[in-house]
């Protein structure tokens, strides 16, 4: 869960821990998985560390294979086992010590059906006699990836390892793009079997606005290597692909897929949470680790000091930390292994002009010269010439410029940071523009977004000034073509049914649909169908994937860690034991878009 969005409580608790194939497919490689009936084989992965001539079986590779049985979450599920009794309360840090007090332990559970939702239907609507006759739109969505330089002297260790935050620290920060590589692989695997139209990346690409850590998100999908160090060159175990630190070759995203990029306050705020200062540009391509007060609660944010945030040791294999701790317990500066320019942060405008520099499709993935030029990051695209569905991918995230005052911005008194949802008046404007535009021509809408509306209280650090909430979301009640709102931030898998305001209207209603992170448990994508139903409505089908990680691989040991993450912060994510949601949404169509819809696809066939 990202720094802007934990309760201040938490925060402070950094000295404790809390204790928290039947009916298949096929397709090259992998054989993708629809049957429903499955084992519950138990997973007890190996965090211990590897000894040097070994490599994973995979020392001859240039990749890291994924498993060769892929399949969704409507086949089986990852569950945790339970810690087992009279195990040592260990710390986040103390990764050594998991595997020996049964942390990260997991087994295959049985799959999760489509709950069929009608909360925006009318009420006397059953959708019994329904059959879905076509189906209009195939697509993934990636989110909270989370790229982290771990290195670097810039991150926000403090506030994790010894508890707190997940998102300070975890164990599942040394892995993070051989994860979102595993991903991928599971996406072109499925992807082969039915093919997806499109895919967006809803922000948080970066874990700390770094140069480097976007180059690696961009070139794993890219198919390009990665070199997932920083600094100097470590290799904690001797060896090639056996460590997190040695570099491999990514296999990259199925070329014939088009995607797509938002941006998330991760990707242009330092950690997610404050406007980097020259303090904080300075000290991420130096060697001194960044000295910081308690930004939560102190309002002097980037000016406060009192801290040594920490760093990881690259050349040990479970990543130890160094340099954490009171500037009191410290008689000299601690310092990271190397600097590093690679390490530099980026404005929005930089952010955007790296997705021009991609071997993959669309160029600028999205994003336009203009968007380039003014740091501008909202854009829209239609992902189907033949059928009238507009995608309008919306930057929700706060102004860089905007003031660390959450009671004059209306967020709440104590909700400091820039983790909130916002538009100003061009960004709003924009997207009324657009929506207005996609309803004069007939398409149905989804609104690509980070941040999720209506969903967190008011005074959230992952929330929105409330006033400016409702007025959002009453004027896209005016719009009878609105489907969907997809959204990340929260790490959260859940849905919402933003019903309309008028009951003989049941048409301005809407879905929401969040997708978890692939940092934090349960380290999931999402996929979404939609289909017209006989009887002139749509169903979105939507469920979540866990990638197809190969026993012993790097992309399980960080399963495993992410596992214990969840074990050791207890992070309120809902939906245990998975955090997993599979659902089919259904919405009302207006008359002119029943008829819009039945002549498109009767030129289409």
């Amino acid at each position: 869960m990202k720094l802007s969005i934990i309760l201040l409580a938490s925060i402070l608790c950094l000295s404790v821990a809390s204790q928290a194939t039947n009916d298949s497919a096929t397709t090259g490689p992998y054989n993708v998985s629809s049957d429903l009936g499955v084992s519950h084989d138990t997973h007890n992965i190996t965090v211990s560390e590897p000894k040097a001539e070994e490599s994973l079986g995979q020392s001859k590779l240039e990749g890291y294979p994924i498993a060769s049985d892929v399949f969704t979450t409507l086949q089986k599920t990852v569950v945790p086992d339970s810690i087992p009794s009279g195990s040592e309360k260990v710390l986040p840090y103390e990764i050594s010590k998991y595997k020996q007090n049964g942390y990260g332990n997991w087994h295959y559970g049985p799959g999760i059906d489509f709950v069929k939702r009608l909360d925006i239907m009318p009420t006397n609507y059953s959708g019994a006699s329904a059959n879905n006759t076509t189906r209009l739109l195939n697509f993934f969505a990636i989110t909270d990836i989370h790229i982290t330089d771990k290195e670097t002297p810039a991150q926000a260790i403090y506030f994790g390892y010894k508890g707190g935050i997940s998102s300070g620290y975890s164990g599942v920060m040394l892995y993070t793009t051989q994860v979102l590589d595993a991903a991928v692989q599971t996406i072109n695997a499925l992807h082969k079997k039915d093919p997806f139209d499109f895919g967006i990346s809803l922000g948080d690409t970066c874990n700390n606005i770094q140069y480097n850590e976007l180059r690696w998100y961009i070139d794993v999908l890219d198919g390009k290597n990665i070199n997932p160090d920083s600094g100097v060159k470590d290799d904690p175990v001797p060896g090639p692909h056996n460590d997190y630190q040695d570099e491999y070759k990514a296999a990259g995203l199925n070329k014939t897929i088009k995607w797509y990029q938002t941006l998330g306050n991760h990707d242009h705020f330092w950690m997610g949470f404050l406007p980097p200062n020259d303090y904080i540009r300075q000290s991420l391509i130096g060697e001194d680790i960044l000295n910081l007060g308690n930004p939560f609660i102190d309002p002097l944010g980037v000016d406060s000091r009192g801290f040594y945030i920490g760093s990881i040791d690259g050349r040990t294999p479970y990543g130890d930390i160094i340099g954490v701790g009171p500037v009191a317990n410290f008689t000299t500066p601690p310092k990271v292994l190397a600097a590093d320019p690679n390490r530099h942060a980026l404005s929005r405008k930089e952010w955007i002009s790296e997705f021009f520099n991609t071997s993959s499709s669309p160029k600028g993935h999205g994003f336009n010269q203009s968007n380039v030029e003014t740091g501008f990051a909202c854009y829209t695209f239609e992902p189907n010439s033949s059928l009238p569905i507009k995608v309008i991918v919306l930057d929700d995230t706060q102004r860089d410029n905007d003031s660390n005052d959450p009671d004059t911005l209306g967020y709440g008194h104590g909700s400091l940071g820039y983790g909130h949802g916002s538009l100003d008046s061009e960004r709003y404007n924009w997207l009324v523009k657009e929506l207005d535009k996609g309803q004069a021509e007939g398409k149905l809408m989804i609104i690509a977004a980070h941040i999720p509306i209506g969903v967190e209280p008011a005074g959230s650090m992952a929330g929105w000034n409330s006033s400016a909430e409702a007025e959002l979301i009453a004027k896209l009640h005016t719009y009878p073509n609105l489907v969907l709102w997809i959204a990340g931030h929260r790490h959260y898998n859940t849905v919402t049914a933003l019903k309309s305001p008028d009951a003989a209207h049941p048409e301005l209603g809407f879905w929401e649909v969040e997708t978890s992170s692939l940092r934090d448990f349960p380290q999931q994508f999402r996929t979404f169908q939609i289909v017209r139903n006989s009887d002139n409505t749509v169903s979105i089908f939507t469920s979540d994937v866990d990638p197809a990680v190969k026993d012993g691989s790097l992309a399980a040991i960080s399963r495993s860690y992410g596992i214990a993450a969840q074990e050791l912060f207890n992070n309120s994510i809902g939906l245990l034991p998975t955090g997993s949601y599979n659902a089919e949404l259904v919405k009302q169509l207006t008359p002119e878009m029943q008829a819009k819809l039945s002549d498109e696809i009767g030129k289409s066939h």
